[in-house]
């Protein structure tokens, strides 16, 4: 049979089609539902007599109530059993490095250098663990050192702490620094109120209320920018601090940021820099030159550490030298001789997660910073504005969608859209649209509560992306909302290439039906069963 060239179906008047997709789906059970009595991944050997004589009972150091009464309940598999269900639902997932992931918006997904992974996972770093002796784990205690000099110089904050766990607990830990702040004077029941804004993420209002503080949310005038006649009512003797992300979620910088924090430091509040959006500002603006107390970066997002689908990430927290002491413990330092851990911190909020920091995204975020420079840096932010602003044109060049606020005005490094007309056109929503998306290989994320921008469609690309990517992702939603206006019934039965589906959000409203673990979730079937 002759050879056919099949690449002539992949292109339509010389331009690339769109290009086809169909996602595996397994029909997996859980791991704990694979488990069969007896199966082992790897036998232990017995522990040789001479040892056991040598060592003795070690469980006897252990308190009676500290040991286990019964092995724990773990999955018992071989390992090809094991190789298989992993892959089996990797395959069932998209991810940065498989398609073009524009559309996590305000999550800053981008690609992180491989390298930098097989540097995380080297056994010199991936066997250490944070109980031993300082002595013994220099190396990466001088990382963790220098990593927060980089964190300074952008920053202009004066102290880091790496402990937190991420983005949501620097913010925590920044709203714990405000309080022990306002302590220290004297002024803690006094100022109980933090302010915020509607389009700062959202873990602003959350980790200042979990702290113990009233929240008062600003909206934006008619040009998205938050209101600065409303924050100026909105300050008073009982104002605490501050809590702003900016640029905002909805790609929109405030112009007058320094004009917010002398209304709030006026009254005595101080101010926390949310900069979890700051790719499309490093090495253009610092917390610090704007008259910021604190702020936080996301070291899973902004540094290319991978975002992990929640976990693991880091985040820093970076503060003045007047509020440094309050800095969870232990910090990292260096005498002039060997780097160690100072516990001796007596104004210290204390600690916010074990130990001082996850080794792997900070060596990850280290090698990622030294690799690019200062220049190199500030190169990242201005490539991520142009493909924002890039994207943004050729979105607005689809029927349909439009972006809210500051019209005509350039984003910094994403942008929230929204779908309202066409969706009173054709009665397909933001999220039927995205599910459609996935059949392409696809999504984008419309979680963004509340829905202040109707039927929202927030893309944030990032600079890791080239044109065509970008051309790509575009002529995919292009295509989908045609389909919307042609075919509405694929639209609204979609997906239909993908193991992606239709969410009931209705457990997801109820907290009863909640179960973050398999062990929870056998919990609650019991108790539904009872």
């Amino acid at each position: 049979m002759a050879h056919q060239d099949i690449s002539q179906y992949r292109f339509t008047d010389g331009k690339l089609n769109l290009r086809r997709f169909h996602q595996a789906k397994w029909d997996e059970p859980i791991i704990f539902e694979l488990s069969r009595k007896g199966q082992r991944g790897i036998l232990v050997p017995e522990v040789e007599e001479e040892m056991r004589s040598k060592t003795g009972d070690v469980l006897a150091t252990l308190p009676e109530t500290m040991r286990r009464q019964e092995p724990p309940k773990l999955p018992e598999l071989s390992q090809p059993q094991v190789l298989r269900h992993y892959l089996r639902l990797s395959q069932e997932n998209l991810g940065a490095d498989l398609n073009v992931e524009v559309g996590q918006g305000t999550c800053t997904m981008k690609y992180s250098p491989k390298i930098n992974d097989q540097l995380a996972s080297h056994p010199k770093l991936a066997e250490l663990h944070p109980l031993q002796d300082e002595k013994t784990v220099q190396g990466i205690l001088e990382i963790m050192v220098r990593f927060e000099q980089i964190l300074k110089e952008i920053s202009g904050m004066d102290r880091f702490s790496l402990q937190p766990a991420a983005g949501s607990a620097a913010i925590y830990t920044n709203a714990s620094i405000i309080r022990a702040y306002h302590e220290s004077r004297g002024e803690a029941e006094q100022r109980d109120e933090v302010i915020t804004t509607i389009f700062s993420h959202p873990s602003n209002a959350a980790c200042a209320k979990t702290a113990g503080f009233k929240v008062i949310t600003l909206y934006p005038d008619e040009d998205g920018y938050p209101d600065l006649d409303a924050l100026k009512a909105a300050v008073s003797e009982r104002t605490a601090a501050l809590m702003i992300t900016n640029p905002e979620d909805t790609g929109i910088f405030n112009p007058r940021i320094e004009e917010f924090v002398a209304v709030v430091h006026d009254a005595g509040g101080l101010c926390a820099y949310d900069q979890a959006n700051a790719n499309g500002i490093l090495g253009i603006t610092r917390a610090k030159d704007a008259g910021f107390d604190l702020c936080h970066f996301n070291l899973h997002k902004t540094f290319s550490s991978p975002h992990g689908c929640g976990g693991p990430g880091g985040g820093a927290s970076g503060v003045t030298q007047e509020l440094a002491r309050f800095l969870p413990v232990p910090l990292v330092d260096f005498d002039g001789q060997k780097y160690y851990l100072d516990y001796d911190r007596p104004q210290s909020v204390g600690v916010l997660r074990p130990f001082y920091g996850y080794a792997p995204v900070i060596l990850r975020a280290y090698a990622w910073v030294m690799s690019l420079g200062a220049e190199g840096l500030r190169e990242v932010a201005e490539i991520a504005v142009l493909n924002n602003n890039y994207l943004l044109k050729k979105m607005l060049e689809i029927p349909g969608v439009s972006a809210p606020y500051a019209k005509s005005r350039r984003r910094i490094e994403q942008v929230r859209y929204s779908w309202e007309t066409l969706t009173q056109e054709t009665g397909i929503h933001s999220e039927q649209l995205g599910l459609r998306a996935a059949d392409f290989g696809i999504h984008y994320w419309t979680s963004h509560h509340p829905f202040v921008v109707p039927e929202p469609c927030t893309l944030e690309p990032t600079e890791s992306f080239s044109q065509d990517d970008l051309d790509e992702y575009v002529d995919i939603i292009a295509h989908v909302a045609d389909e919307a206006r042609t075919n509405p019934q694929l639209v609204k039965t979609a997906p239909h290439n993908s193991t992606i589906h239709s969410i009931d959000h209705t457990p997801l409203d109820d907290p009863s039906r909640w179960a973050t673990t398999w062990r929870a979730h056998l919990r609650k079937v019991r108790e539904t069963e009872d």
